[in-house]
């Protein structure tokens, strides 16, 4: 209640700020994400406002929201889609159950390196390609910022597909991690990214599956004390934009609104690595182990997913054609 009310007032308190000085309409663009502010994603937000304001400050001025303090993604995709939010940075699986074509990134072991992944996701093709359902979503991708690999972390080590056995972890929305996690044969349970420190802590869940930043940004690893790199995932974070902010744009705004997403993107790719290394150190420090794993035993238990993903949902193929070819570029 307390987050809703809270939505409410900065909702509001935005409103107000429309009228500048001298009675000017100023456009307040609300930019929201659920990390906290020294999270690349917000890094990227910041890049994103300072090119907008820079050359568009007389007519816009671009708020940015972090900590889902507008609400959890899936609301504010609501808010996006009405037009009353302008952007919101969110992580794929968030979008799966609006678009099944972001299910693409969901399919474990789909990619083979950060190479193959990064290319991808920074092509304009591609998010040309995921932008073809926007007319009935409501949102269009204009960016998508890396958010790494994503790996198992637990309250006890796991070294095998057998330490999973009957354990219980948190995974993000949509059917396909739920499918990955019984292929791993563990229950997956479902939970928005804020409830997960209270569910490790009453032991609601055994562990999570998430980039080194979890442990830090979120203080799982005051809970969590073990980390391993099977690398079943590499989801991006994507930048998305209101279809109704954006048919209101006149094309020199729109220009500029998309060299503000490309500065968003190169800020975010920049920030990420080193916030890998600071995490990681600081991890240690708070007693976290990381594992190294045999991530072929790992790939080789979800592969038999990737056929039966594809046969329930189609429309993903040309997709994972692209993913399979840069794959094998950046295996050359």
């Amino acid at each position: 209640m307390k987050k809703i009310l809270g939505s409410a007032v900065a909702l509001a308190l935005s409103a107000l700020l429309m009228t500048g000085c001298g009675g000017e309409s100023k456009q307040v663009v609300r930019l929201s994400h659920s990390q906290i502010e020294t999270h690349p994603d917000h890094i990227g937000a910041v890049a994103f406002k300072d090119t907008v304001e820079k050359k568009l400050g007389d007519k816009f001025e671009v708020q940015i929201f972090p900590n889902a303090t507008l609400g959890a993604n899936e609301k504010v995709l609501e808010l996006i889609k009405q037009g009353s939010v302008q952007y919101l940075v969110v992580s794929t699986a968030n979008v799966e159950s609006f678009d099944k074509l972001f299910s693409i990134f969901s399919i474990p072991y789909l990619f083979t390196s950060e190479e193959a992944f990064e290319k991808f996701i920074t092509d304009p093709e591609i998010l040309g390609k995921l932008s073809v359902n926007s007319e009935k979503t409501g949102f269009a991708p204009v960016a998508a910022f890396t958010a790494g690999t994503r790996n198992f972390y637990s309250k006890t080590p796991i070294k095998s597909v057998a330490d999973l056995q009957g354990k219980k972890f948190r995974v993000q929305a949509g059917p396909v991690n739920v499918a990955m996690m019984q292929a791993f044969g563990a229950a997956a349970t479902p939970m928005s990214f804020g409830e997960v420190y209270s569910a490790l802590q009453q032991s609601v869940i055994d562990g999570a599956e998430n980039n080194e930043l979890a442990l830090t940004d979120q203080k799982h690893g005051e809970i969590t004390k073990y980390f391993s790199y099977d690398m079943h995932q590499m989801c991006p974070d994507v930048l998305v934009a209101s279809n109704a902010f954006l048919k209101k744009l006149s094309p020199e705004e729109r220009a500029v609104f998309d060299e503000a997403a490309k500065a968003a993107q190169e800020a975010e790719f920049a920030a990420w690595k080193g916030s890998i290394a600071e995490a990681k150190e600081k991890a240690i420090a708070m007693g976290v182990q990381f594992i190294e794993v045999d991530v072929n035993e790992f790939r080789n238990k979800v592969l038999p997913l990737h056929e039966q993903l594809l046969k329930d949902t189609p429309e993903i193929k040309a997709l994972y054609d692209e993913a399979s070819a840069a794959n094998a570029e950046a295996n050359k």
